[in-house]
Order: structure tokens, then sequence, then C-alpha cells
């Protein structure tokens, strides 16, 4: 599997991440089968790896370890991030330095190793000063614990933000952004995707099936799965919902033009969110085996331009077809509060 340089770092990763959110008690219960897809994704060409401390409480993270024990961690390039809920203290969250601290020596310990490659944060907070979160993590590289720092679903401003505050601050920047994006998912290319190209952030898209819907799995007329994720967050997935519809109904229309272009839903898929030029890895999050097996060959597919024309044709560029699928509402649009004067 070819390789690419993760923004301006000179760290070469496969153009497909492992994400290993299926890992655990979230999807795979059965550690000893997670061990073998990540092994087998190490055998395909895959040199990168990305969890986080929230996914089954860390049981992602143990079962990562237990992989990467016996001389395959060197091999790996290892990613996790740090922001949601990990107990039932106020304080077990967060992007605060006394929290990062914390709870990167805890990744630490269930990943078995003794330092993170990328370390990343989760979402964005609003009432955490960026400079706080980014001066923990500057220590954290400097003390030898994490290598690089990364931010997951960032809105463009706060890229940039965080971007001018290291530089301001003598801090350590921000070198990867993971966003949500995929064909039914285009919001980010409008400002996240060009922003990060100008600052030289290497992009690491997750959900690029949509959370399944670009699987083969939705079609017209067919009953609708059901999901443990549909459960976590149903509104992505309620078909009452117009956006919903919407992705149902282009799901439906790619599945026919993958046919006609003789690939897979899913190769057609990952192929189009890794030919973005600012995209590094898109992150797949196999649950068996079987999974596994029918997406990483879409490293290796091309997709020539008429079939980009028709994609867009289907799905304009920049659109989300479904809001809540872009991952985070900032409290301006979470809040009504903060839209209506006193």
């Amino acid at each position: 599997m070819d390789t690419r340089v993760l923004g301006t770092t000179g760290v070469r990763v496969s153009p497909l991440c492992l994400g290993a959110m299926m890992f655990g008690s979230w999807g795979n219960t059965d550690h000893g089968e997670s061990v073998r897809i990540i092994d087998r994704a190490l055998d395909a060409g895959i040199n990168f790896i990305d969890t986080a401390d929230v996914y089954s409480a860390g049981e992602s993270e143990e079962i990562v370890g237990k992989a990467l024990a016996g001389g395959r961690r060197d091999r790996v390039v290892l990613a996790t991030k740090a922001h949601g809920q990990m107990g039932d203290d106020v304080n077990e969250r967060g992007n605060s330095r006394r929290w990062l601290i914390r709870e990167c020596e805890n990744s630490l310990r269930r990943l078995g190793t003794d330092h993170i490659d990328l370390y990343q944060i989760h979402r964005p907070e609003p009432d955490t000063d960026i400079d706080e979160t980014l001066g923990a993590l500057t220590d954290l590289i400097r003390a030898g614990k994490i290598r690089y720092a990364g931010s997951s679903t960032f809105p463009a401003s706060q890229i940039v933000e965080a971007q001018w505050a290291a530089q301001r601050r003598g801090r350590e920047r921000f070198v990867s952004e993971q966003p949500p994006y995929s064909i039914l998912v285009r919001g980010v290319e409008a400002e996240v995707l060009p922003v990060c190209q100008r600052y030289g952030i290497g992009v690491i898209p997750w959900s690029p099936l949509a959370g399944g819907w670009l699987t083969g799995r939705y079609r017209a007329g067919a009953t609708l799965p059901a999901s443990r994720r549909a459960e976590r967050i149903p509104l992505r997935y309620d078909m009452t919902l117009p956006g919903n519809q919407a992705k149902l109904a282009a799901a439906e229309k790619l599945a026919e033009l993958a046919e006609e272009a003789g690939l897979s839903l899913i190769h057609l898929a990952l192929a189009f969110v890794i030919r973005h030029p600012a995209v590094t890895s898109a992150i797949i999050g196999p649950r068996t085996m079987e999974h596994l097996e029918s997406q990483v060959g879409a490293a290796d597919v091309v997709l020539p331009a008429d079939i980009l024309d028709r994609i867009d044709e289907i799905v304009p560029p920049g659109t989300n077809l479904n809001p809540p699928d872009r991952g985070y509402d900032p409290p301006s649009l979470a809040d009504p509060s903060l839209r209506r004067r006193r």
C-alpha cells in the first residue's frame, strides 16, 4: 500500500487508517477476533491506527495495546484521542491541562506503550482557552509522552485560532485534523479542508462510509438494518427526518453509479474521500474481518473525472444532506439563548 506524508511532519502513513471504535463493547466484544482484524490490517499494508479513550470506556485502547504487543508497536503510527467523559467526576473529561495530563497517562497504560504518536483533542470545548489545551499538549510532547498533537471535528475558525495561538505563545501546533467527511457529508469541503491545506495540516476523515449508509446495506425499498450506532446517535438514522430520507435516495443513486463503474459502493465511497488533495488518510472502522476485507482494496482505486462529476451531481460539493451528521454543534447553534437577545 502506498503512503502519504501526514501534513508537514515527514511521517508517512497509509491512505487508509484502521479505526478501532468498533473494538470492544461498542461493537466486537471478542478481543481475540479484534486482534486478528488488526493483524490482518497491518499485513495488508495499513500502518496507521486510530482509537480514543472514550471508545468502549478504554476497552478499545486495551485491545489495540494487545495487538501491538510483542514488537509490532514501532511499525505503527498510533493515534488516540481525549475529551469525552471517562468517569463520574465532573472533571474526568474535557480539554483542560488537569485532565489531559492525567488522561494521557491512562491511555499510555491501556495501550501498553511509552509514547503516543498522535494525541488528538476529540472535540472543541468553548469554555476552555485553546492556549490551556495547547500548553498541556506542548508539555506532553517535550516530556516524550506524545510525538504530535491534532484536533478532531474542529470548525475552520477554531483550527485557525489554534494555529495562531500556537505561533503567538510558542506552543506546539496541531499537525492534523480529523473531520467527518464522506460523499453524503461534504460540508468540510467549503472551509475546513481548504484551511487545512493552507496551514499544512494533515486530514484524517472519520466516517467515510457515512456511518454505514455507503456500505450497500441502505437501499430504497429494503428494510433498514438495526445497529448499535443507530441506537447511540438516532438523529443520523431516524427516517422521519428529511435529511435521512435524502441520504437514502442519494445512497441508492450512488449504488447504481458504483455498479456502472464496476465497483462496490464501499470502494467508490472510500476512493472518493482519499482522492481529495487535502486528505491524508481515511479512517475505516470494521467490526468484523468481512468488513475489513471489503474495504482495504479501496486504496488502489482511482476514480476518473467523469465518475467524480456524477458524484457531484448526486450530492453537490460542500453539502451535508443531514445537518446532525456534521458531528459537532457549537453552542451558538445548540443553545437557543445565545441566538436571542434578552
